[in-house]
């Protein structure tokens, strides 16, 4: 008897390469997160500095955006803003910036920022500095002065619109002055429109952990090393050096070790390395921080431990089961 096998119409067998299960992360899903967390330190920044920090965030954003799509132009790339990267490296830089910061420094930086920070290098993934504190270094040279010059928040200016006041950190550095940590808590200090308040920033972080998109040990690293290391100068000292919390919830503590130092392209990726990178960081910041020419060094700390990651990565790599040295060094 013939045997005729009946075809399933409609029924495809697709053979493809690995991974053949696929999680329901994506990139634009992750950078749309990371830009819903930052919603908390952007509303507080606004309460804190009026519309002049929802201007600044706004025109960091858009020529963001303008920058990306038009390297990508260039370069003959598929146009791909729409992942979300540039959005979080125009909220991110403005955070860092001053309430009265000039539109145009804000516009220079953040071209520079994607410009030069990242598509230079080849484009998101690519990178080997933080593209938003590339930006603010960028500003820290070129606007020195506008960069270190401060107002009071409005909801303790007196009498005028803004008040020339001096950071928290400065205060402390070059006045031997401490700012209570409550205001330090919630945000009423003067400072770029991301250091006031620890709280809103704490939130956001928290989310993105409760969502799995940063490793705890990376915030908890950083912290922590500048809460250590700052306390055996406050031991020590106790007149002359801030407490361990002064320094985890002053300057761009926070805002660095949960937005920056978690940042997935240009942090390791080995256990071992995170704790290194993360560790070494935050000492580096306060070591700027109490001996440096600065008041602030979570900047400097973040980018130049960016600056290692390969080389923390390449000597921190786990070792493959069966694996002999010489296949390990290839």
């Amino acid at each position: 008897m013939e045997n005729k096998a009946e075809p399933q119409s409609g029924k495809k067998l697709i053979v493809a390469s690995s991974p053949h299960f696929l999680a329901d992360e994506s990139i634009p899903k992750i950078m749309h997160t990371v830009s819903m967390a930052l919603i908390p330190a952007c509303a507080a920044s606004v309460y804190f500095f009026g519309w002049r920090a929802l201007l600044l965030i706004l025109v960091c954003v858009g020529t963001s955006l303008l920058t990306e799509y038009g390297f990508q132009k260039m370069r003959n790339k598929p146009v791909k803003i729409y992942d979300g990267s540039a959005i979080i490296t125009g909220i991110l830089l403005a955070l860092t910036l001053p309430s009265n910061f000039s539109v145009f420094g804000a516009i220079l930086a953040s071209f520079f920022a994607k410009g030069i920070g990242k598509q230079l290098f080849g484009g998101l993934g690519f990178n080997i500095f933080n593209p938003a504190l590339l930006g603010r270094a960028f500003l820290m040279a070129t606007y020195p002065v506008f960069m270190t010059t401060w107002v009071e928040p409005r909801t303790v200016a007196r009498a005028v619109d803004a008040v020339s006041a001096a950071t928290p950190l400065a205060l402390m550095k070059f006045e031997g002055k401490l700012t209570p940590l409550l205001d330090l808590l919630i945000g009423s200090t003067s400072g770029s429109l991301g250091e006031t308040s620890a709280i809103a920033i704490l939130i956001g972080g928290l989310y993105l952990r409760y969502k799995g998109y940063i490793n705890w040990k990376l915030p908890l690293g950083y912290l922590g090393a500048m809460a250590a290391f700052g306390g055996i100068f406050w031991l020590y000292n106790p007149a002359k050096y801030p407490n361990p919390l002064f320094h985890v919830l002053a300057g761009g503590a926070m805002l660095g070790a949960w937005f920056m130092v978690t940042d997935m392209v240009t942090s390791p990726v080995t256990p071992i390395g995170q704790w290194i990178f993360a560790i070494a960081g935050g000492i580096m910041a306060v070591v700027i921080r109490l001996w440096g020419g600065l008041p602030e060094g979570v900047m400097y700390s973040i980018l130049f431990m960016n600056a290692f990651v390969p080389l923390i990565n390449k000597h921190t790599r786990p070792r493959v089961f069966g694996e002999g040295a010489k296949g390990r060094e290839a």
